[in-house]
């Protein structure tokens, strides 16, 4: 694997990050850059560097993130209301971190679009 991530220096605890939860196969944290109210990172603890990388060997550690921001929002009180998960892939998906992670955004109310940006239609 290539070089290690900021992600993986975090699950290593090398470089500090303000946990809201961890089990033996996920991690999540507050984003150090706030797009909303709520905004925790749920990373699996073994890298997937994309989207495009998850099979059916890593599969489960991809659904497990979802479970446990289920268990965030439930555990943080707005299940009801509603939260956002975003995953991004590669370069033109605004992936930045080659880790794969669920933003988790909650604490107020998600318009859609989410940019105003209008490009091409692609189909």
């Amino acid at each position: 694997m290539t070089d290690s991530t900021i992600f993986d220096k975090i699950i290593n605890k090398e470089i500090p990050a303000d946990v809201v939860y961890e089990d033996e196969h996920t991690l999540a944290f507050k984003d150090i850059n706030p797009q909303a109210p709520f905004h925790v990172l749920v990373i699996p603890k073994q890298r997937i560097a994309t989207i495009n990388d998850v099979n059916e060997e890593n599969a489960h550690l991809v659904g497990n993130l979802y479970v446990v921001a289920a268990k965030l929002a439930k555990q943080h009180g707005f299940a009801e209301d509603g939260y956002r998960v975003v995953m991004n892939c590669n370069e033109h998906g605004g992936q930045t971190v080659y880790h794969i992670h669920l933003h988790m955004l909650a604490g107020q109310a998600m318009g859609w679009p989410p940019y105003q940006n209008k490009k091409k239609e692609l189909f």
